[in-house]
């Protein structure tokens, strides 16, 4: 039985990996850790460790003494916080990772070094700027405007992100955010968002599968309207998408290795921009694809590990369009289809017709 080492255990992204590798029965022994006392408790991992932050100078330590007791044989983070951790101190963990280069993970992690490597390659993306003052933010505001989409460079769950067409507005958001030299201004795209999620190894694409996301759970909480945590989501396949997220993937690495999760906005045209890769980790509701046949995180962890790999027959997009994934909060997810949607809404327009109202 391989053992497996899980950041933020108590966490949805890293439960969702959990409950993927749990479906293969007696294949692996979970040891899970996490910095928060209360959602360590939620962990469904065999072993629960509670660790120090990973900025504190007592985590490597820490975690080096769990790899070694708990005889580990690779590790993984569902977060960019100790995923960057892992990845700058891989060589002294004692156990196996499966990450790209560290230059890739730091391109990645930075939003406007991306969005440069992206422009660069020629891959359509909306007209970016690194904001340092208010001259940067005036500039902004006349390039990418009318509307502009602010946000941190750094971070996940639509960190700092604020839509906006007034200057002023924007100034204070930046401000209050203490945002100069780690804010960009974007053109703001559509509200129309799409995810593709794939694993390369040495440079080979293994498994990719495109995902619609029609809501954000809590959007209505949020300035944006962006919370990080999808509510419904839909399988997607499409050529054109497969196409720009491939050289969006080479454009920052021209030898993939490891998870890479594209996320694009699509612009007025209908043509998918990049926005960011998430790096060496699945987004939050992986469980989706897993649930539906396609289980990624079973495959990537059987790569890390040099173990056979489960076979994939159709490489992109191997799952039908048009499952449906709806979550929530206390909410067990439900997977269903589009054609469970277009009934009811059927439904309701036969009643509707009945009353004549």
């Amino acid at each position: 039985m391989r053992r497996i080492l899980i950041c933020a255990a108590g966490g949805s992204p890293s439960t969702n990996f959990v409950r993927s590798l749990r479906k293969i029965e007696g294949a692996f022994f979970l040891v899970g850790i996490d910095c928060d006392p209360y959602t360590l408790h939620r962990a469904e991992t065999d072993v629960k460790y509670l660790v120090p932050r990973a900025d504190d100078p007592r985590y490597l330590p820490v975690l080096k003494e769990i790899i070694k007791r708990e005889r580990i044989d690779f590790i993984h983070a569902q977060n960019d916080f100790e995923l960057e951790f892992i990845s700058q101190y891989r060589d002294e963990l004692g156990t196996k990772v499966f990450l790209p280069p560290q230059e890739t993970i730091e391109i990645c992690m930075d939003k406007f070094l991306s969005y440069e490597r992206w422009e660069s390659a020629g891959i359509k993306v909306p007209k970016t700027l690194l904001l340092h003052n208010e001259d940067d933010l005036k500039r902004a505001m006349e390039l990418c405007g009318p509307r502009v989409w602010l946000r941190n460079i750094k971070g996940a769950a639509g960190n700092g992100s604020f839509p906006t067409n007034d200057y002023n507005e924007a100034l204070e958001w930046i401000e209050s955010h203490n945002g100069w030299g780690h804010f960009t201004a974007a053109k703001c795209l559509t509200k129309d968002t799409v995810t593709w999620m794939s694993i390369w190894y040495e440079g080979e694409l293994i498994v990719a599968q495109g995902r619609k996301r029609l809501s954000w759970e809590l959007g209505n909480r949020a300035p944006s309207g962006v919370t990080g945590v999808t509510g419904t989501g839909l399988t997607y396949g499409d050529s054109e998408l497969d196409t720009i997220a491939i050289k969006t993937v080479m454009a920052v690495d021209t030898k993939p290795h490891g998870i890479f999760s594209v996320d694009c906005t699509y612009d007025e045209e209908g043509i998918p921009n990049p926005t960011e890769i998430n790096i060496g980790r699945f987004f939050t509701t992986h469980l989706f694809f897993t649930e539906a046949g396609l289980n990624m995180p079973h495959i990537y962890t059987n790569l890390a590990l040099g173990d056979a790999v489960p076979t994939i027959p159709i490489k992109m997009n191997p799952l039908p369009s048009g499952l449906l994934w709806i979550r929530g909060v206390d909410f067990l997810p439900v997977l269903t289809t589009m054609e469970t949607i277009d009934e009811a809404k059927k439904k309701l327009d036969e009643l509707l017709g009945e009353l004549h109202v």
